[in-house]
């Protein structure tokens, strides 16, 4: 696939995947008459980047694990340690997202669905 063809079929801007091969998240892709080539393991690559950059993974952190792929083995236990550092990071942001989608909903009902008169207006 060109970058084109990418950055279409996984909405990410050209500029973008070019950043991400520069700073290490993708592998520098080979080229065909100066066109960047993506072959299936750059666009599984790309998939999980996309995975990673939209639950709010920093590109330092992503970059960082890569390396430590790129690595081998002897990197196992720390790439274990990140994975589970960051999925402790997400299962926290998870819980707040879900106790403002609950205030929300409490607040949606309570003074707007349910037409609750005691209530003087908006309350914080």
């Amino acid at each position: 696939m060109t970058i084109k063809e990418v950055s279409e079929k996984y909405s990410i801007a050209e500029d973008t995947l070019r950043y991400y091969e520069k700073v290490g998240l993708i592998r520098p892709v080979t080229r065909k008459n100066g066109i960047r080539q993506y072959g299936e393991a750059e666009i599984a690559n790309i998939e999980f980047v996309k995975c990673m950059r939209s639950a709010g993974l920093p590109i330092k952190i992503l970059a960082q694990y890569l390396k430590l792929l790129d690595e081998g083995e002897s990197t196992k236990e720390e790439r274990l340690k990140l994975l589970k550092d960051q999925r402790n990071n997400l299962a926290q942001k998870a819980d707040e997202l879900k106790k403002a989608i609950d205030r929300l909903d409490y607040k949606i009902n309570l003074l707007y669905e349910n037409g609750n008169n005691k209530l003087k207006g908006d309350t914080r």
